[in-house]
């Protein structure tokens, strides 16, 4: 068995390659980092395969996927993905774009490609981390919240698909809130509430991927959060959503 993790470095790609490690999947490890790569990698008890590349461009990705293909791929993990955080007058086109990339096109193209290899096979698990970002709009940090809530709607959409196929292949969507990684490092803000440590959501989601569960929300508290929200305006819910993001601020 075997399962391809891209965002593999660190946080909650870190921790569900070790877990599916220590389900006995074989990994192949994706990510910027080559040195926490190979730390990772060091420390699994099976031997698994780094490829050390960006994949925000549209290239490299399509490099990945040259050089994995034949690997029988039984589990994709597209996890790699960052935020920004600011008035959208204010934030940095450049980041943003790259962050449209990296959080909607490496996972749209990666899903597509591997997806069709499934598909053939009629077997597979792919699973897309999107955030609770991806329920509602998201002032001050407006990209970030939009890229997830495709990632989301994509999952969904091809979920229904795949189910009318009547397709053996499953597909879920890991949608947290905030968990303890370098996230709020890279996007520039502090958790407003107490994160879920990224072991335990890695291991959740994992276990309701299997599952097959279609949206995966760790937490009683943002589940709870979920279902209120969804006898909320959207008027009321972007204004609760500002002054929560308000409190990030560095």
């Amino acid at each position: 068995m075997k399962a391809l993790v891209t965002g593999a470095s660190s946080g909650i790609g870190l921790e569900i390659a070790k877990y599916l490690d220590e389900l006995g999947y074989h990994l192949i490890l994706v990510a910027r980092n080559k040195e926490k790569l190979e730390d990772l990698a060091s420390r699994l008890k099976h031997k698994a395969k780094i490829i050390v590349m960006d994949i925000e461009t549209e290239s490299n990705i399509k490099s990945l996927y040259v050089l994995t293909k034949n690997e029988d791929i039984d589990i994709l993990v597209n996890n790699a993905g960052f935020g920004d955080f600011g008035y959208f007058t204010e934030t940095d086109i450049n980041k943003e774009l790259e962050m449209i990339d990296l959080n909607i096109k490496s996972v749209h193209m990666l899903t597509k490609m591997f997806l069709k290899e499934m598909v053939k096979k009629d077997s597979g698990y792919i699973l897309n981390v999107a955030s609770s970002a991806s329920f509602q709009p998201g002032p001050l940090m407006a990209t970030y919240y939009s890229t997830k809530a495709y990632v989301l709607r994509l999952t969904e959409a091809i979920a229904y698909e795949l189910k009318k196929q009547k397709s053996k292949v499953h597909i879920s969507c890991l949608c947290p809130g905030p968990v303890d990684t370098n996230f709020n490092t890279v996007a520039g803000v502090n958790f407003a509430v107490k994160p879920l440590s990224a072991e335990k959501v890695a291991r959740y989601a994992v276990d309701q991927m299997l599952k097959n569960k279609l949206v995966i929300i760790p937490g009683f508290k943002m589940k709870c959060a979920r279902f209120f929200g969804r006898f909320i305006s959207d008027k009321k819910l972007m204004a609760i959503t500002y002054k929560i993001q308000e409190k990030k601020k560095n």
